[in-house]
């Protein structure tokens, strides 16, 4: 699909000469293209390129440079984040800078069937761009674009001599440029750039710009989704400064001074406030309140049918079992098997069995009291039934009948254990209603006094809690050397286990002299019972203490809306649990306060995002040291005018800063000057279109007649003569 800008294409591309040279400020921010002896660039646009996918075609699109939000809403750009051609001001993704240079030439006017440019280009690079990346950009301009020639400046230098020019610094000087990705310092002698006092550390605006978005997304994190690049950018270039003693600085904002009052910014998100829920009226209460009855009343309605359907049910179910167990009453005992057969009833015993089950439901269902005396009885008769073997002696039975036997005295044991559980547990659950009535009772008569002991119970049985588990899991004595620890796994037991364990080394210490006649006794079942049961450490019930804890806790809960449980492994602190808070609207005012001035110090500290590089200011002392001349003058010539350029250079404070930090590294006296650009950000491509449009520049360049003949390896040598 075509490119996507709102950048309006040129009309005049076909009235220019084709001697007039193509100027094209590439910087690793922005793409500038102009012609050369005009003021401004023609076409100006992010130095990205970024490839979404149409959320309903699926079809790629290529955007360069800026775009419209607008659109954005049809794409997909999950996949595809915004890419750029450098790494650290040198290009190196040329599939990348090809894409930009499409869009450039086709802004500026070119055709789009011819391919070829016509025009000399000037490009700018970096200081000591590598031969690599030149000559890779001088193959894709020819290659590609058919340029007839090409000349390759620094910007640094163009915007150096550009100023020079306007009278705003000297021949002598240095040129100190914080960009967008590097930061560059090169001195000037009679005008030229002496590479070899050039220096460079790897810090600029992108990363001013991505320690404040990690500043204000650690500082509110409900907003990261808001802090997108572009409005960091803007919230950058309009508020932060470079301080110019950033201890003194951060102590005002530490301090709350007056001052750091009035240096503190804020940025109003836009909020609209919740709805606010007015009270029903007396009139919709009432409503719901006869809507919900009616709703109960039919509820109860339906309980009540589905109640009489199962009674019917259930009575003529026991109906149909009373009148087979009369006719089986009446049939002869030849045909009893015949009959059951024909039933699908196995004995009598089987249809009466179910006669009382279903009774038992009736009653149930019919809400009738159990008659527990009648059952005990009708247990008992039952139980003489099912175990008719238990009292006669072994001596009248068969072996077959011994081993029923055994099997009977075995499923007595077991339903005799479940009658003493259930009765246990009926007794227990009537001492706890007992108990929490008696409470009731207390509470009623001094609710102060039975909430202050409560709390007091809740405090003792947490120490007494926490104290167990510290035992149980580290032991409660010393090794000998009062050394606490080197517990022993017996000692770590709960009460039921040691029990169990006592069992078993009574039972091996009994049974270890002879044969192994265990289980020969009715005495060892029962033994074998209780060895038997589940002491898994991991499905371990809960100590008693600590169901009373969690009791209390969930009763305190319900009584004192202050009360807040202690954490799980923390017996010491109790911290409160998080709840949740609706955002007001002071929560979408974003205060800028010391990051205004923190984020711009990484120029001058870059050891703050772990960039073990030198700052700003003692780059101009390692630049001015790097050139080895012994003329002193020189030295002063080169402080009295030191030019700062670059984007990054717009913050204020910068030049008081560097003053400071200069004079600092310099003999006490020496003259320093320090002036900012005309225009930081535009004054390279203007020196640069300055530049092409002399005489001379023709001089300059590199012909494609040159590529051909001498290959990429003459680039090697390529200098660009900037006096002329």
């Amino acid at each position: 699909m075509p490119f996507i800008s709102k950048i309006q294409r040129q009309s005049d591309f076909n009235l220019f000469s084709s001697h007039t040279p193509l100027v094209i400020d590439n910087g690793a921010s922005y793409f500038r293209i102009g012609w050369a002896g005009e003021s401004e660039p023609r076409v100006v646009f992010r130095n990205i390129v970024q490839r979404p996918r149409h959320k309903v075609t699926g079809e790629s699109v290529t955007i360069v440079g800026d775009h419209d939000p607008a659109l954005m809403k049809y794409f997909d750009c999950t996949r595809s984040g915004p890419r750029s051609a450098f790494d650290n001001n040198v290009v190196y993704q040329f599939e990348t800078m090809e894409y930009i240079l499409d869009f450039g030439f086709d802004r500026m006017g070119a055709t789009a069937n011819g391919s070829e440019i016509d025009h000399p280009v000037l490009i700018t690079e970096c200081v000591c761009n590598p031969v690599q990346s030149r000559s890779k950009m001088a193959e894709l301009l020819f290659e590609t674009y058919g340029v007839p020639s090409i000349a390759f400046g620094v910007d640094v230098v163009f915007s150096y001599k550009y100023n020079q020019q306007q009278g705003v610094c000297a021949k002598d000087g240095l040129a100190l440029c914080p960009g967008f990705t590097t930061t560059h310092v090169l001195p000037f002698v009679d005008g030229e750039p002496v590479y070899k006092g050039c220096c460079r550390t790897n810090i600029g605006g992108f990363h001013v710009t991505d320690y404040l978005k990690q500043l204000l997304s650690l500082k509110y994190p409900y907003h990261m989704a808001r802090f997108t690049w572009e409005k960091v950018e803007d919230l950058k270039m309009e508020h932060c400064y470079i301080a110019a003693d950033y201890l003194s600085e951060a102590q005002l904002f530490q301090k709350g001074a007056k001052e750091a009052e009035e240096k503190t910014r804020y940025w109003q998100i836009p909020w609209v406030p919740p709805p606010t829920e007015e009270p029903p009226s007396e009139e919709e209460i009432a409503r719901k309140a006869a809507m919900k009855e009616k709703h109960i009343q039919r509820l109860r309605e339906m309980a009540e049918a589905k109640k009489s359907s199962k009674i019917n049910e259930l009575e003529n179910e026991l109906h149909g079992l009373e009148i087979l167990l009369h006719q089986l009453d009446q049939v002869e005992e030849s045909d009893v098997p015949s009959f059951l057969a024909e039933t699908g009833y196995v004995s009598r015993q089987e249809i009466e069995s179910a006669r009382n089950k279903v009774t038992q439901s009736l009653r149930k269902a019919k809400g009738e009291p159990k008659n527990e005396q009648a059952e005990i009885e009708k247990a008992d008769l039952t139980a003489n039934e099912k175990y008719s073997l238990i009292n006669i002696p072994d001596d009248v039975l068969t072996p077959e009948q011994l081993n029923e036997k055994k099997k009977q005295l075995s499923l007595k044991y077991m339903a005799e254990g479940r009658q003493r559980l259930k009765q246990r547990r009926y007794e227990e659950e009537l001492e706890r209603e007992r108990k929490q009535q008696l409470e009731e009772e207390k509470r009623l008569e001094n609710p102060e006094l039975y909430l202050e002991q409560l709390h007091a119970r809740y405090r003792d049985l947490s120490e007494k809690v926490d104290q167990n588990k510290r035992l149980k899991t580290n032991g409660g004595h010393t090794n000998g050397n009062n050394v606490p620890g080197g517990v022993g796994r017996g000692e770590r037991l709960n009460a039921a286990q040691r029990e169990r364990m006592r069992l078993l080394t009574t039972a091996a210490f009994d049974r270890g002299k002879g044969d192994d006649t265990f289980g020969a006794r009715d005495e060892d079942w029962e033994l074998y019972k209780l060895m038997s049961k589940d002491y898994n450490d991991d499905d371990e019930e809960p100590d008693e203490d600590e169901a009373e804890l969690a009791r209390i806790s969930s009763r305190l809960q319900d009584l004192d809306p202050t009360f807040v449980p202690k954490l799980e492994g923390d017996s010491s602190q109790s911290a409160e649990v998080p709840r949740f808070r609706p955002l007001t609207k002071e929560d979408f005012h974003i205060v800028l306060g010391v990051e205004r001035f923190r984020c711009p110090e990484i120029l001058f500290n870059p050891n703050w995002i772990r960039i073990d590089q030198a700052g700003l200011d003692e780059m101009a002392g390692v630049s001015i040291k790097r050139l080895q001349y012994k003329d002193e003058k020189l030295e002063e010539r080169l402080t009295s005018s030191i030019l700062v350029t670059g984007g990054s250079s717009l913050f204020p404070g910068i030049i008081e800063r560097l003053e400071a930090g200069i004079r600092m590294i310099r003999p006490c006296g020496a003259p320093i000057k320090i002036v900012r650009a005309l225009d930081p950000v535009m004054d390279a491509w203007r020196g640069a279109a300055s530049f092409a449009c002399a005489p001379q520049f023709h001089s300059q360049t590199f012909s494609r007649q040159d590529y051909y003949e001498k290959g990429e390896d003459w680039l090697r040598n390529y200098q660009l003569q900037y006096t002329l």
